[in-house]
């Protein structure tokens, strides 16, 4: 879906992302992992076009992401960032409705064919039991599916988000990431998500790619990344391995 070529952001005369190439968007979930400050958010922030980069060009599909219509984009590209905005007096149904405005307009009317979209993105999300609950008075769990409805209302074949569980306890964060592997094996649906949790990611995603320094360290599917040597060199701390039953092993401070 992604194809990224000699990409340079800098900021404060500080380069803060440096890709020479990469690929994404081709496996079910990818997930993308590092500290604070490794460029992560900036990444997503390129792909989701909230920012330009300084240098290189990123494709879509085989086309400059530059070149896409604002709408256009909206039809091929779903993004959830961090930092959610209020949605004071919003229903669920109301939220997740925002999904159509990438084929109706703010104004356009939404017809049988868009709330059938809808609740089958409730559906799908597991929050149609919630469709009239204010967003604001939902639990953190059911706030962040309500949010994914909204992101599956866009039927946008590539989802974006960024830190989806930061806020999340987790129970609740265990429950957002089985979901989105779940709506990454459905409908041609790519999933890329940023997260810390190094266990999370190597139980849900096909493929990680972690950043350190700004430049991507890792890339390869998580069996590959639960290597105390490869965890060493990624986040400088000795970690060891512990098995798991039912699921990979588990990473841990040594």
């Amino acid at each position: 879906m992604f194809e990224l070529d000699d990409l340079r952001v800098a900021r404060d005369g500080r380069e803060i992302l440096r890709v020479d190439r990469l690929s994404l968007g081709a496996e079910g979930m990818t997930a993308v992992l590092g500290h604070n400050g490794s460029g992560k958010s900036t990444l997503m922030a390129l792909l989701a076009r909230q920012m330009r980069p300084d240098a290189g060009r990123i494709m879509l599909e085989g086309r400059p992401l530059d070149l896409y219509r604002q709408k256009e984009l909206a039809r091929r590209v779903s993004f959830l960032p961090q930092r959610l905005p209020p949605v004071a007096g919003l229903s669920v149904r109301d939220l997740a409705g925002l999904g159509r405005f990438a084929w109706r307009g703010a104004l356009g009317r939404m017809g049988a064919a868009d709330q059938a979209v809808i609740a089958q993105a409730m559906c799908d999300t597991g929050c149609e039991t919630l469709a009239d609950h204010l967003v604001d008075t939902a639990s953190g769990g059911e706030r962040q599916r309500a949010w994914i409805a909204m992101l599956l209302a866009q039927e946008a074949p590539v989802l974006l988000l960024d830190e989806p569980t930061a806020a999340l306890d987790l129970a609740h964060a265990y429950e957002v990431m089985a979901l989105l592997h779940r709506l990454s094996r459905a409908a041609a649906r790519h999933v890329i998500v940023i997260l810390h949790d190094i266990n999370l990611a190597a139980r849900h995603a096909d493929r990680i790619v972690a950043l350190k320094a700004s430049q991507v360290a890792f890339d390869g599917p998580p069996e590959a990344l639960l290597d105390p040597e490869v965890l060493r060199d990624l986040y400088g701390i000795e970690m060891t391995l512990l098995p798991h039953p039912g699921g990979p092993p588990q990473a841990v401070v040594a």
